[in-house]
């Protein structure tokens, strides 16, 4: 599956990209970074080296997993496991959460440490290469 979503994020590329607002929030030993995902937007996660939590607090999504597609609706809870690399797709507006545990509190650090992109890459970065509005309106499974 991981070749399939880094196939689909090379079409990304030649998509319009679009804008996901970012929070992130620090707690104890706590990372969490929220990301606002409006319907029709097709993105790609960053292969994360570590195991943490993503929660779904609003909307529905189709996710493309390791195990195949699944639809999830608000509130839903997945765990994700180090190497995996998934796609997302808004059927609605979503917010969507992943939370680690570290001690880092530098945005930059947070994501050599957490994953095996860097900054720029990632949603927000220059180099962004995860998120686009998608053109029609059902993607291809």
């Amino acid at each position: 599956m991981r070749e399939k979503v880094e196939e689909l994020e090379e079409i990304l590329q030649n998509l319009p990209p679009v804008e996901l607002p970012l929070k992130h929030h620090f707690a104890d030993g706590i990372y969490a970074r929220e990301m606002f995902m409006p319907a029709g937007t097709v993105l790609t996660g960053a292969v994360h080296k570590t195991t943490h939590m993503c929660i779904l607090s609003k909307g529905h999504v189709r996710v493309a997993t390791a195990d195949g597609p699944v639809e999830l609706i608000a509130p839903a809870t997945l765990i994700a496991h180090p190497g995996a690399k998934r796609a997302i797709y808004a059927l609605e507006d979503s917010v969507w959460t992943n939370i680690h545990a570290t001690n880092e509190t530098d945005l930059d650090k947070l994501v050599e440490e957490l994953t095996e992109s860097t900054a720029a890459e990632l949603q927000g970065g220059s180099a962004n290469k995860q998120a686009a509005k998608w053109l029609s309106s059902s993607p291809q499974q």
